[in-house]
């Protein structure tokens, strides 16, 4: 077994005038901690690609290609993978990575204290060959397993284990909340939550530096028009996102770019499955009406899905009817768009659910976690309340958000899914699966939806082979999905970045900014 080397400063100064950039960047959501096991959320997550990776990670083109494993192979008749591991990798503390460090990750990102626990529902056991493999074994065939790890990203076991952090503490936080060290190309040199984030390049990474970028900075800006003026003055370099309402005067600015695309991520209303009654009605205290398919298909006819895609969102998203986008694999090309806009058709469900009059409940946002979020729930509000659902909005901070929704302290919410995985087996199986922590399944079910068939098909979907029995699954779980309104797609959010002219940069569709594809000019 390879020994842990000594700490050894990596962050001089290079020397090269070609990597003499410094490079500034804005967001709206600060990530909320630096620990990749404590919280699995796109802010987090993206921003942690910059520092730490995983077995695979995703290229330009969103395909998994090698990062610490060079290759990998399917064991036996899918008992499980081999992942051949990288040598010579070091972390930013100069200790060398080995497949303890993997094994490692593994007990603690699938660790009941973590959030990212049920990403490994299918795994069996974790073996270490030697130094440099590791044999990850899974209950069942899992054709897709490797797209499923991308963003599981490994810790130094030493590192973490030397500074009490051997387990994520999402309550509290501890070591790793705020300290980070990874193999990643950048590390964190200063880190002030809430203020500013400092990344240098990790000289001694891996890989091969694409940028030429010798400081980044990240600062956190919740207003929209604050952003915008940063970066039209020179301030900022970068801001994610803009404001729609503002891209047409950018556009005519010489001196930035637009750059526009549409995300992975669904946005969608999500619903109190098994809740007995309604939490903020002010009539209805002893009933959930929500429980009821027939009103949860009201909502979806009251709203005016076109007019807000025109008005709040100025034509940048596109309507969709299932939980992923027409570009992810395993959507149901064949799924009617049977809950069209129809206020009618509403107040007709609403009577035959035995609401002839409406009722009035609670829907929580967030106001700084998707693009125009509290906008968008405002316009919801309103096309509900002309039905006779009369919402009350509470609309919040992301970071108070979650927590809301983990303590069931609504009636309503809006949510957005983006798959990580870039199949639809992922909200599936985080979204639509019966919630069980042994299994590691429904993690993000907050509403405790639940289907035996959905149940029952799950796994086959995770292990079956031949894509047109596995897309017949898929095809039955989203008809069931949508026949049951389990949740209330909405639309897929657009992609729109700012920059400088002088930088370029990639775009993913997972809105992962990757620092190390960006170059000052």
């Amino acid at each position: 077994m390879l020994r842990k080397l000594s700490y050894v400063a990596l962050f001089a100064g290079l020397a090269s005038s070609a990597y003499a950039e410094e490079f500034t960047w804005a967001v709206t959501t600060d990530p909320q901690t630096m620990d990749p096991h404590a919280v699995n959320s796109a802010p987090v997550l993206g921003f942690l690609n910059n520092v730490y990776e995983g077995l695979v990670r995703r290229g330009q083109d969103m395909a998994i290609e090698p990062a610490l494993a060079t290759s990998w192979e399917p064991i036996g008749e899918g008992e499980g993978w081999r992942f051949n591991l990288r040598e010579g990798v070091i972390f930013q503390d100069g200790a060398a990575f080995t497949a303890q460090d993997v094994l490692f990750s593994y007990e603690r990102a699938s660790s009941e204290e973590a959030d990212t626990s049920s990403w490994f529902a299918p795994v069996s056991d974790v073996i270490v060959v030697d130094d440099f493999t590791v044999d990850i074994m899974t209950t069942s065939p899992n054709p897709i397993f490797p797209d499923s790890i991308a963003n599981w990203m490994i810790m130094d076991s030493d590192w973490a284990t030397a500074n009490d952090a051997a387990r994520p503490d999402k309550e509290s936080g501890n070591y790793a909340t705020l300290n980070t060290n990874g193999t990643g190309a950048f590390a964190i040199t200063n880190r002030e939550p809430g203020l500013r984030t400092v990344l240098e390049p990790h000289t001694g990474w891996w890989g091969e530096a694409t940028h030429n970028i010798t400081r980044a900075e990240l600062t956190p800006i919740q207003n929209p028009a604050t952003a915008l003026a940063a970066l039209l003055s020179g301030d900022v370099d970068f801001i994610n996102p803009v404001p729609v309402q503002d891209v047409a005067r950018l556009q005519n600015d010489p001196n930035v770019n637009v750059i526009q695309g549409i995300e992975a991520r669904v946005i969608m209303l999500g619903f109190p499955h098994e809740a007995d009654a309604l939490k903020y009605s002010a009539e209805t205290t002893d009933a959930n009406p929500f429980a009821d398919p027939l009103v949860r298909r009201a909502v979806a006819h009251a709203i005016n899905v076109p007019a807000i895609l025109q008005t709040t969102m100025r034509g940048n998203a596109e309507a969709v009817n299932q939980l992923v986008s027409p570009a992810m694999r395993g959507y149901a090309d064949g799924l009617s768009k049977d809950a069209a806009y129809d206020p009618d058709a509403a107040r007709t469900l609403l009577a035959e659910a035995g609401y002839p009059d409406g009722f009035s409940f609670g829907l929580k946002c967030p106001n700084d976690r998707y693009l125009n979020d509290e906008a968008v729930c405002q316009a919801i509000t309103g096309m509900l309340a002309q039905v006779g659902m009369r919402a009350t909005l509470d609309a919040m901070p992301v970071q108070n958000y979650w927590p809301e929704l983990r303590a069931d302290n609504y009636d309503m919410y809006l949510l957005g899914w983006s798959p990580g995985t870039f199949d639809a087996e992922h909200p599936v199986r985080f979204l639509a699966a019966t919630p069980n922590e042994e299994k590691r399944l429904g993690s993000w079910n907050f509403g405790g939806y639940s289907n035996a068939r959905v149940d029952e098909l799950l796994p086959l979907i995770q292990s079956e082979i031949d894509e047109s029995k596995r897309q017949a699954m898929l095809d039955e779980v989203a008809q069931t999905l949508q026949d049951e309104m389990a949740y209330v797609p909405l639309y897929v959010q657009p992609l729109i970045w700012g920059t400088r002219a002088n930088i370029e940069l990639v775009q993913r569709p997972d809105n992962f900014f990757i620092l190390r594809w960006v170059t000052v000019n």
